[in-house]
């Protein structure tokens, strides 16, 4: 697990770097290592921000750690920049891929519960809401669209209302025209 927390950390810290960003002297801790305790919340705790924090502060990664309302605001004011890093690091997997073979995954986001869909504001439009026969249940949702190398190396995201399908809605379309610059075979899974 330490080795995989250090391959998250320094891509941040050099990706900021690259950037020519600079924290603010009166910060407790860096953009980066806001980035880094995220990224581990997601790789290891299923996105629950409350043990990456302690994980990082008990084994002296990050010493002094935010409070949980406080690291949130921080991730929520660097999203531009987590954003920029992740498509340097997309480009990156792009050229790195010299086979052009990508694997395109798609999975639902669910937005909130079926009870509050009538008085849900966070997606206005009606179509991210939708019934789903199997599940026998309305959802809400956003599907996440995750475009990876052959070897798991991720290049790029991209988010569709719920309703929408694959095939006939754009999100091929969406992917195509993303990689139209370059020769490409892409496999789906899911």
């Amino acid at each position: 697990m330490d080795d995989r927390i250090l391959t998250i950390d320094c891509p941040c810290d050099d990706g900021l770097n690259a950037l020519h960003h600079h924290d603010d002297p009166q910060c407790q801790i860096s953009n980066a290592e806001v980035m880094t305790t995220a990224m581990v919340a997601a790789l290891f705790f299923r996105s629950n921000f409350v043990p990456a924090p302690t994980l990082l502060r008990e084994q002296a990664y990050i010493p002094q750690m935010l409070s949980k309302s406080r690291l949130l605001r921080r991730l929520t004011r660097i999203r531009p920049l987590l954003l920029t890093l992740f498509n340097l690091l997309g480009e990156t997997s792009k050229e790195r891929n010299r086979e052009s073979i990508y694997v395109l995954d798609t999975f639902p986001i669910p937005v909130c519960d079926d009870y509050r869909i009538p008085h849900a504001k966070v997606y206005p439009a009606e179509e991210y809401c939708g019934y789903q026969a199997s599940k026998k249940r309305c959802f809400y949702e956003v599907k996440l669209h995750l475009l990876v190398t052959r070897d798991g190396q991720p290049v790029e995201f991209f988010l569709t209302p719920g309703s929408y399908s694959d095939a006939k809605d754009g999100a091929w379309r969406q992917v195509a025209i993303r990689l139209a610059s370059s020769s490409c075979s892409i496999v789906k899974v899911g």
